[in-house]
């Protein structure tokens, strides 16, 4: 694999956040060219930002540049420069929450600049173009495990409703143009180098500062946590597996999310795990060896009591599954944040 991706020139967005720094971090050690493109928004610290950069550019396969997504004339001058051959856009106005106060920056960046990213892909006709959604796009959907061939049409937020609207965009761009899009929906994902408003960071800063945290709905929240290193190893193998249009008349296999009319599909990369949010907490507790001062608040207004992946389609596409213990990743979060912090 590594042979097969030496020298290969792969433009990701995003690569001072959390998962396009651990994504390049792995194709870079596996022999691949990298070109990054971040924003440096102070949605959060942008210290930490910086830093993530910082280590990638210690890499001689590795550059970047730093402009907003919606700066349409700056992203094609370093697309047409950087002449990839694979685009993988992970840069998004992130957060559930925060779409409640802002949601204009949704539509700026993540309407915007991601029809900026597909315009690059379509004009320098990349071989594989592969966008983040995310799982809040299955809304109010009840029936779980979130299958990709289900519905999706009730979405509770404008960040949801904006990846979704990605992700009908991608299609059009990919039946029109036959431009190879691959769409992914994370699932909770979690890990070292998180963002702070996750709530895992948020959760173990404030145990270690023994100050209370909110727990929603009462505690009755269930999620898939998704490991970021099982994730981005999921995404490079995803790079692989191309969507072809199928041929007329030629059925698509049952379970398959590809598009009739167009090389394009949906995969979903989560644990296939539905975990308690309270468990989730007595780990991190467990981890800390300190209690958590409990502030159980009722549902916040746009989010949703459980989300838990059918993984399936990802392991017959790429023979891989994510499989870490959220307990092990707990571990391996609460490692790194008090080397990171020296708490």
């Amino acid at each position: 694999m590594a042979d097969a991706a030496a020298g290969k020139r792969v433009l990701i967005t995003g690569t001072a956040g959390f998962i396009g720094f651990h994504l390049a971090r792995l194709l870079l050690a596996e022999g691949f060219r990298v070109h990054g493109y971040d924003g440096m928004t102070d949605y959060y610290d942008v210290a930490l930002k910086q830093r993530r950069h910082a280590m990638l550019l210690q890499h001689p396969q590795f550059s970047a540049d730093e402009a907003l997504l919606e700066d349409q004339a700056r992203f094609d001058a370093v697309a047409d420069a950087f002449r990839p051959e694979v685009i993988i856009h992970l840069a998004a106005q992130a957060g559930v929450r925060y779409s409640l106060e802002n949601p204009r920056a949704y539509l700026d960046a993540n309407v915007i600049g991601t029809f900026n990213v597909m315009e690059a892909a379509r004009r320098l006709q990349v071989g594989h173009l592969l966008m983040a959604s995310t799982s809040s796009v299955y809304g109010a959907n009840e029936e779980m495990p979130f299958s990709e061939t289900e519905k999706a049409d009730t979405q509770l937020t404008i960040y949801a409703a904006t990846k979704k609207a990605t992700e009908s965009m991608g299609h059009a761009y990919a039946h029109l143009w036959t431009l190879p899009t691959t769409m992914f929906r994370f699932f909770t994902v979690y890990g070292p180098w998180g963002r702070p408003d996750l709530a895992l960071f948020k959760f173990v800063d404030a145990i270690l500062e023994d100050r209370p945290i909110d727990i929603y709905n009462h505690g009755e929240m269930y999620r898939d946590f998704t490991y970021v290193d099982d994730l981005v190893r999921a995404i490079r193998l995803l790079i692989d597996a191309v969507p072809e249009r199928p041929a007329a008349g030629d059925a698509v296999a049952e379970g398959d999310s590809l598009s009739p009319v167009a090389p394009f599909r949906i995969v979903n990369i989560g644990n296939s795990e539905k975990v308690r949010l309270l468990d989730f907490i007595e780990a991190i507790e467990d981890c800390l060896g300190r209690k958590a001062r409990r502030n159980y608040m009722p549902m916040q207004m746009g989010d949703v009591p459980a989300t838990w992946a059918d993984a399936g389609l990802l392991q017959r596409l790429t023979g891989y599954r994510p499989r870490t213990d959220f307990r092990d990743g707990i571990g391996r979060f609460v490692d790194w944040f008090r080397d990171y912090y020296g708490k």
